[in-house]
């Protein structure tokens, strides 16, 4: 494809030859020749100081947001926006192709991506997906670096989706990515909110920049469908300018509310009312906020067009999803769940759920992420010892933190408490402490990792599959 026609969607000043161009990249290490270098400016580096460069390499042409005086430049007013239009055109405008659904907040963002491809898989439509989890093209797995991709392998998965015959993409879309302008090019059929929740502030500093970057979803969608039950959800709806569908647990202002919940060990029942059909669930994941998460996947797949039939039908008979309250199959006389909930609201959420069907005691193991914001490791605590009848702190992935320094910080509210606690920085020990020392109706929450694989430590990134990691030490243990 020739230059100009990569730039149809991007006003620019310069004029240059029209180029034919074998790749858009604005990553510095992948120069080809014949490329279109976008020089991003980011918080490590600038591409822009390395544009004449990738020009003598064999660019054909660098895109720019500061004027370099370069013979074969483009100026454009932002090139992170530039970048995700003409890496669009490149592949074809493949997401004009597809139904995108994109799902933003700060808990529930993984669960309701799965649970919302399985409701229009069982209505029989074809779904990619795109998560934290993995990506998926139907019924194919693919591995996922970030939550929303850069838009240079977001805009590939498009293209495969669609060849693969997809109609429908639902999507993660972090806070993270709005504010970089990775989804840049793309349009939403629908927006879901889910809540927000302090996190990131590391990154936003302020929760009004953290709302102000989800809320950027619900300018480039056609319906927004926003949980009533968050405060942040209740403003929302009156400050987008789309047409908004609601939900609820419980406020019947909502245009779906769920009713008559029964909550059970293994899971949830109720009703499903509104706009004049009603639908009765009987949903296998336990906890309030399971009944929140089937609500926002429900009235999402509504908005889509599915009956309240299908989605009530989809809804009860949907597989667990890794990682979220995932109970790991032991061969032991106590119950061992894992689960990704790393932040004070997910904790609070998980463990609430949990705590009125323990039988003999709730056993905690949960570490603070490295840096990352540290002012909600106090508050992890906090809600941990509101439930645990004992608590193992640990590490999580500690990256270049020092981790006991981590542990340090969110140890007052521990301290303070009655509840009885150990410190050991190691997870895999931790693991293992807990193992040991579980006792028969006990029930252990492995918190923070969730489906993860890996742990990233000081020196680098390891295997670390917590699932694998209870059935080795499991297997070594005497019986």
């Amino acid at each position: 494809m020739n230059l100009y026609a990569l730039m149809k969607d991007v006003p620019y000043k310069g004029k240059i030859a029209d180029l034919p161009i074998s790749r858009v990249t604005s990553d510095s290490r992948q120069i080809t020749p014949g490329c279109l270098f976008i020089c991003i400016e980011g918080a490590r580096f600038d591409g822009h100081s390395v544009a004449e460069k990738v020009l003598q390499q064999g660019a054909a042409a660098v895109v720019v947001q500061k004027d370099l005086g370069l013979e074969n430049q483009l100026l454009v007013q932002d090139s992170r926006d530039a970048y995700g239009k003409i890496v669009s055109s490149f592949y074809g405008d493949p997401s004009k192709k597809l139904k995108l659904i994109g799902i933003t907040g700060t808990n529930g963002k993984t669960t309701c991506t799965y649970l919302l491809k399985h409701l229009l898989e069982s209505a029989g439509k074809k779904v990619g997906l795109i998560g934290t989890i993995r990506n998926e093209i139907d019924d194919m797995a693919l591995p996922a670096k970030n939550t929303t991709p850069d838009p240079g392998e977001l805009h590939v998965l498009f293209m495969r989706m669609a060849q693969a015959g997809c109609e429908y993409v639902v999507m993660e879309t972090s806070s993270h990515a709005f504010d970089q302008k990775r989804l840049s090019g793309c349009h939403f059929a629908v927006g879901v909110f889910t809540n927000l929740t302090q996190d990131h502030l590391d990154y936003h500093i302020t929760m009004e920049n953290y709302y102000q970057a989800k809320k950027k979803l619900f300018d480039i969608c056609n319906t927004a469908v926003i949980n009533l039950d968050d405060e942040y959800g209740r403003r929302l709806k009156d400050e987008v300018s789309c047409p908004v569908l609601t939900f609820s647990t419980h406020d019947d202002m909502a245009d779906y509310t769920a009713r008559a919940i029964c909550p059970r060990v293994d899971g949830n029942r109720f009703t499903m009312v509104g706009q004049g059909v009603i639908g009765r669930v009987d949903f296998p994941m336990p906890g309030a906020f399971s009944v929140a998460n089937a609500m926002t996947a429900g009235t999402a797949a509504l908005a889509l067009g599915l009956s309240m039939e299908e989605v009530c039908r989809g809804l009860s008979d949907c597989p667990g999803i890794p990682g979220r309250t995932e109970v790991l199959r032991t061969d032991t006389d106590f119950t061992v769940i894992r689960d990704y909930a790393h932040t004070p609201d997910g904790l609070e959420q998980v463990l609430s759920a949990l705590k009125p069907f323990v039988k003999n005691r709730l056993l905690v193991m949960f570490g603070c992420p490295g840096e990352r914001d540290p002012s909600k490791r106090e508050h992890m605590s906090e809600a941990v010892v509101k439930y645990a009848d004992h608590i193992v702190i640990t590490s999580d992935n500690p990256r270049r933190e020092d981790p006991m320094e981590i542990i340090r910080q969110a140890l007052p509210p521990l301290e303070k408490s009655s509840v009885p606690f150990e410190v050991i920085p190691d997870r895999y020990s931790a693991i293992e402490w807990c193992l040991s020392h579980a006792e028969k109706d006990d029930l252990l929450v492995l918190a923070g990792k969730g489906h993860e694989d890996y742990q990233v430590l000081g020196y680098g990134t390891i295997h670390f599959d917590e699932k694998e990691v209870v059935a080795r030490l499991l297997s070594q243990m005497p019986r």
